[in-house]
């Protein structure tokens, strides 16, 4: 299966509430599910952005059917303000960021995201910079130690670390996997995720610096989003929900409602208030059609004016 299956779609445009005349952002492409639900929920225009080339050309195809209201631009949503500037706007009405790996990156056996298919350990979203490859044959034992333990959550980070360190050169993802499925032992392959799964996501996201493009990403959108323009964000694990919890709830913060309870100078100005509390997760029905979605979270918040 070859095609994107857009993740809690229905909540996201719940969240956006699409309207007629307004300008939105999908900062994460990809296929296009969410840029083309929302212009076919209203007589909107959005800005498709995406660091994969790959992606921008998929949307090459389908922006004639929109009748130019859907723009592309190749790069990373982090630098959104300077993209949209690009295009002549200042501001936009919405934000939608689905983060993590596509479905297209994950098939493509290629682009080295995946153990399912053997191809070569790149990894880049953007194709370009250092692969996965260039990391595991270089990084000494500690590096790529503390990179599988804070990015991958892996309790046995040292023991895959030597072994890999042991096995260099690898230069396809099947050999990685394999090395990794070894020094983890029989027990790790009883499990209910493949043994390799967590080396895999840390690798992926320290080349692809997605904790850091997400940091800058939710600032840059706090900055064009209009007052009343709405942010949704869909995260596929605890790292990327933490942070995006995180910025939501310190930015959602009301300021002191006296001048006997001053707000503290570490505290960030309220810039939002949450759509709904808490976090939002697939409907069951949704997990059985999709399994790739039940590891979803969505959080969503609404911008507000600066108080004077």
């Amino acid at each position: 299966m070859n095609a994107h299956v857009p993740v809690m779609l229905a909540e996201v445009l719940e969240a956006i509430q699409p309207r007629d005349g307004a300008h939105y952002i999908d900062g994460t492409f990809g296929g296009g599910s969410y840029a083309c639900a929302m212009l076919e929920a209203a007589d909107c225009s959005v800005l498709g952005i995406d660091r994969d080339p790959d992606a921008i050309t998929r949307g090459e195809k389908l922006a004639p059917r929109y009748g130019g209201r859907l723009s592309l631009v190749r790069g990373e949503f982090s630098e959104m303000d300077v993209l949209l500037a690009e295009t002549g706007e200042t501001q936009t009405d919405g934000v939608v960021l689905d983060l993590g790996v596509s479905s297209f990156q994950l098939n493509e056996a290629a682009r080295g995201f995946s153990f399912r298919e053997d191809g070569p350990l790149d990894m880049r979203m953007s194709r370009s910079g250092s692969s996965a490859a260039d990391l595991v044959n270089t990084a000494d034992e500690k590096t790529l130690a503390d990179i599988l333990r804070r990015f991958g959550e892996e309790r046995q980070a040292r023991r895959i670390a030597r072994a890999i360190i042991g096995a260099r050169p690898l230069t396809r993802t099947r050999e990685l996997a394999e090395v990794v499925s070894k020094a983890l032992g029989p027990a790790a392959a009883r499990e209910p995720i493949h043994p390799a799964t967590r080396t895999f996501q840390a690798l992926r996201i320290y080349v692809n610096d997605e904790l850091g493009e997400l940091e800058r990403g939710l600032s840059a959108a706090e900055g064009v989003l209009r007052t009343g323009g709405r942010l949704a964000v869909v995260a596929f694990h605890s790292l990327e929900d933490r942070i995006v919890k995180r910025f939501l709830v310190e930015r959602s913060r009301p300021a002191a409602a006296s001048r006997h309870e001053p707000v503290p100078p570490s505290r960030a100005p309220q810039t939002f208030r949450l759509v709904w509390h808490g976090v939002r997760t697939p409907r069951l029905e949704e997990i059985a059609r999709n399994p790739r979605a039940r590891s979803a979270r969505m959080r969503a918040a609404e911008r507000v004016a600066l108080a004077a």
